[in-house]
């Protein structure tokens, strides 16, 4: 897949639309030949293009964006991406809205493929779910338990709730906060949460929380063990 500077499309490719069923190869394809697209997914063959999002969207995304990129810069061997296609599967290609990888020469399970695109399985991907609730809740949760994206987080923004789901035994379940209320990731030693104080908007709580997070032993010795000699 080539950036979107390089796309145009010939006449005798059509456009994606909404609902088309198509062989990932064939996705790709037509999303290079769209220079205007902002967003299209394929999950399990199916093509599902993003709607315009609104304040309520743009702002919780940048709440959670603003967590995981701060884990990520405070975490060497950690990449955070933002609305990042990824060649998931053979029959799923997701835009996750946020996602955080181990980074390839640290020992994760991502590369950098065909058109500098990444191909495998971020450690966890998130969604923020307004006009996508369903598909989020539904769909792409299926997707990322298949795949075994190891968690899986679901801001449900009209429902003021985050599921913070980790992947066992091949199914998703939902990850308890410890006796503080903090919910602790599994596959990211050191990254916390404050899920209350996210979801009322008390970011210096939530960022005090983050903080607390990286100066934990369990995160230094996670930043040991990415960056060994390999």
């Amino acid at each position: 897949m080539s950036t979107a500077t390089s796309r145009i499309r010939p006449a005798a490719i059509p456009p994606l639309e909404n609902g088309d069923v198509l062989t990932r190869q064939e996705f790709e394809r037509r999303y290079d030949a769209m220079p205007e697209l902002k967003k299209a997914e394929l999950l399990e063959g199916e093509v599902y293009m993003g709607s315009p999002v609104g304040d309520e969207h743009g702002t919780s995304h940048s709440y959670l964006g603003y967590i995981l990129t701060g884990y990520a810069i405070g975490t060497p061997g950690v990449q955070p991406c933002d609305n990042t296609i990824v060649r998931l599967t053979e029959a799923s290609m997701p835009q996750p809205d946020l996602f955080l990888m181990v980074k390839p020469e640290n020992g994760g399970r991502m590369r950098r493929g065909e058109g500098r695109i990444l191909d495998g399985v971020p450690e966890l991907a998130a969604e923020i779910a307004v006009s996508s609730a369903s598909i989020d809740a539904n769909r792409k949760r299926r997707v990322y338990e298949r795949a075994g994206v190891v968690e899986y987080v679901l801001w449900r923004v009209e429902d003021e709730a985050l599921d913070w789901l980790v992947l066992r035994e091949g199914r998703y379940e939902e990850l308890a906060p410890s006796a503080d209320g903090i919910l602790r990731s599994e596959a990211f030693p050191g990254l916390w949460l404050d899920r209350e104080a996210l979801l009322r908007g008390d970011m210096a709580r939530v960022q005090a929380v983050a903080q607390q997070g990286l100066a934990a032993p369990e995160h230094a010795a996670f930043v040991e063990r990415l960056n060994r000699p390999r």
